[in-house]
């Protein structure tokens, strides 16, 4: 499996990591279960960039998200793929209501434990609908990067700030209401029914490295991707990433 235009355009240095281990989770799930076309829940999937190219490689897949304008955006979307894409307006915490109990086989939650009420609570749901075996893909905002941005806009107070707080943010302005360490991640999944597998650093070049660079000079995105790939596996790179990436099993 590749992202649409994985090493094609800037953008996808930013997700190819993700890719890779999506990739790895589905032909492991496909193994075991014998079935190519799996069962896939994108909860918080906004407008589908991940669910729209998952449908396109032939798996069943429902997009659940609270904002009416993004669902349309990802019907629009889906259309213009030619893929169908089930969408349903609710919260990750609504899945047990929306959807049946051991229905999914992976449920993307991407960028979602940073705004939910109450991360257990969403990750409880999710091990609801997912098949023994299955999988969940959490994708979550790295306090220690934040921090190191902070600090390159000038904004050192805030970057301070950041390290000393227990949800990772840096102010009554701050857009996201939590960060999470790879630790607490992993916490937060042994204690909802997971094993949890390698945790994977996402973006640690890719948020630093100026467009310029990549649109005015052959290969560079290809060599960029490649970088990340090396670098979110790094026991220190890792874990200045962006983002933190983990895969989590339902036992």
């Amino acid at each position: 499996m590749r992202a649409e235009g994985a090493t094609k355009t800037p953008a996808a240095a930013r997700t190819a990591v993700v890719w890779d281990a999506l990739r790895s989770a589905l032909a492991e799930r496909a193994a075991a279960t014998g079935r190519r076309a799996l069962d896939i829940v994108d909860a918080g999937g906004g407008t589908g960039g991940f669910a729209v190219p998952l449908a396109a490689l032939g798996h069943t897949v429902t997009v659940v998200d609270p904002s009416p304008d993004s669902l349309a955006a990802l019907e629009r979307r889906a259309k213009e793929k030619g893929v169908g894409v089930r969408s349903l307006q609710g919260d990750a915490a609504d899945l047990g209501e929306l959807l049946d109990r051991d229905s999914a086989d992976l449920v993307l939650c991407h960028s979602v434990l940073e705004y939910v009420e109450d991360p257990i609570s969403a990750l409880t749901a999710v091990a609801g609908v997912l098949r023994r075996g299955g999988a969940v893909s959490v994708l979550a905002a790295n306090p220690v990067a934040s921090a190191i941005h902070r600090a390159l806009a000038g904004q050192f107070d805030e970057a301070q700030a950041v390290l000393g707080d227990p949800r990772g943010t840096w102010g009554d302005r701050d857009p996201t209401p939590r960060r999470f360490a790879a630790a607490t991640l992993a916490e937060l999944l042994t204690a909802t029914g997971f094993s949890v597998g390698a945790v994977h650093g996402v973006r640690v070049f890719a948020d630093l490295v100026p467009s310029r660079l990549l649109d005015g000079e052959a290969g560079a995105t290809e060599a960029l991707v490649a970088l990340e790939q090396v670098a979110a596996a790094h026991p220190v790179l890792r874990d200045i990433a962006t983002q933190l990436h983990v895969l989590g099993h339902r036992l």
